[in-house]
């Protein structure tokens, strides 16, 4: 029933995708010859050429990258719409080169451009929109016990029991449990309310007399051995087995998997920003966001360099070397908030909440994170990021990779002048440890709405470590 309904979903999917793009197509065609937005017309073909491009090219063109980019897989397991909405984007991007290489070839000059340009704009904006309405009306059906995909699980040891867990505790999934399938020992027995409904050995004659939509096996690695004639099983009904290895206990993170012709490679850490559109996309917003705060924020700069030079003795910038984006040192940029001491001291003491180094205008730039200003010059530089990982001095660093587990995961990704840490108020001197388990679940979960909400609380939330 779940393999007809997910055909008959993805075939609503195309359906709406075909709307939502005819919609997108009209809207942009309104705004560029019905309105006086956008200038001047030019030159100018017939709306009937337009709705033959848009049968012939726009459509198709959309629907097989909707294809190619994965966006009619089920995604029963994404929580939130962002990598979805990285996949339009993707489209959308990528949809208006081909258009302009099909005018090119077919020689079509008067082909507004900037209709494609507004098309894709349009096209992006409808259909995140669209794709959250379905996957919030998806989701609801599945927490209301609709739309289930009914699921055993062949194992009775703490994996298995973990996964359960998470399925119980995460009904947007629309995943019920049937039992579990362990040792004739345990047979008949319940964990945490679901029955172990049979033996290994059972397995054949349960799939025949139950019907599953997946079978997931959470075996020890001591009954590996097993996996054959488990799967074999399975695949005599037509069911797909799934596995979770038993070696996940050391999978740090999400992990992603990489081919080398026939033989998988699992990479126990993925990062997001490893994805070459990803890091454009986090770049571009990077530098946008860097030039409208300079602009912005540079009264206040001026004023603070000022207020420094006519108060204490010494540089205005104060220049410290980090360790950024794959272990390599850069000099990050602040504004002097304490008294000038010797090139060791700088290096190796932390600064404290009542510091006596700090000078007068110092102690207020620092409550206020004034100081941090001038890394925006680090961001367009692109040694830094706006949100990101703090990085730290090289003793620090070479102190607390030998004593703080995963350290060093932090610079698989740039530094930044805020980050998830942070805005959890894990700035000056607090635990190390929660703050790399911060960043550690930053670089690893990253998207563009991430760093929006943390750049958004950064600003709205006073942080009482910050001295």
């Amino acid at each position: 029933m779940i393999r007809e309904n997910q055909r008959l979903l993805n075939f609503a999917l195309v359906l709406i995708d075909v709307f939502v793009i005819i919609i997108s197509l009209w809207t942009s065609i309104w705004l560029r010859f019905q309105t006086t937005l956008f200038g001047p017309i030019g030159g100018h073909i017939s709306y009937q050429n337009y709705v033959i491009f848009m049968l012939v090219v726009i459509i198709p063109v959309y629907l097989i990258l909707y294809f190619a980019f994965g966006l009619y897989k089920p995604r029963r397991t994404y929580k939130n719409i962002f990598s979805e909405a990285t996949q339009i984007i993707k489209v959308n991007i990528l949809a208006f080169f081909i258009f302009v290489g099909v005018l090119f070839i077919i020689n079509q000059p008067n082909f507004s451009r900037l209709m494609l340009i507004l098309l894709a704009v349009i096209a992006t904006f409808l259909g995140i929109i669209e794709r959250f309405v379905i996957r919030s009306f998806l989701i609801h059906m599945r927490i209301n016990n609709k739309n289930l995909k009914h699921i055993l699980i062949v194992g009775d040891n703490d994996l298995a029991f973990t996964f359960a867990q998470k399925i119980k505790e995460n009904p947007y999934l629309g995943f019920s449990i049937g039992g579990f399938i362990g040792r004739p020992e345990h047979v008949g027995q319940k964990i945490d309310g679901i029955k172990v409904i049979g033996a290994f050995e059972d397995l054949d004659k349960i799939l025949e007399k139950h019907r599953f939509d997946r079978v997931v096996l959470a075996i020890p690695l001591k009954f590996y051995y097993r996996i054959d004639e488990l799967v074999e099983s399975c695949e005599k009904v037509g069911i797909k087995a799934e596995i979770i290895p038993d070696y996940i206990r050391y999978f740090p993170a999400q992990p992603s998997v990489d081919m080398i012709e026939d033989i998988p490679i699992i990479n126990i850490r993925y990062v997001p920003l490893d994805d070459s559109f990803n890091k454009f996309l986090k770049a571009i917003s990077d530098y946008v966001i860097a030039i409208i705060a300079i602009i912005i924020t540079s009264p206040i700069m001026i004023l603070t360099a000022i207020a420094i030079k006519l108060t204490s003795k010494g540089p205005i910038i104060f220049k410290q070397e980090r360790i950024g984006y794959n272990s390599k040192p850069f000099m990050m940029y602040k504004f002097r908030s304490m008294k000038v001491q010797a090139p060791d001291e700088e290096m190796s003491e932390w600064t404290t909440k009542d510091d006596p180094r700090k000078t007068r205008v110092g102690d207020f730039i620092r409550k206020t994170s004034i100081d941090e200003l001038p890394q925006f010059f680090n961001v367009l530089k692109g040694e830094m990021s706006v949100v990101g990982p703090r990085p730290e001095r090289p003793f620090f660093v070479n102190q607390f990779k030998e004593t703080i587990p995963k350290y060093m995961v932090k610079h698989q990704v740039k530094p930044g002048l805020t980050g998830w840490a942070q805005i959890h108020g894990c700035r000056g001197d607090t635990s190390i440890k929660k703050r790399i388990k911060y960043d550690i679940e930053y670089v690893e979960n990253w998207h563009m709405g991430l760093d929006l909400g943390i750049m958004i609380k950064t600003v709205l939330k006073k942080n009482p470590n910050a001295y």
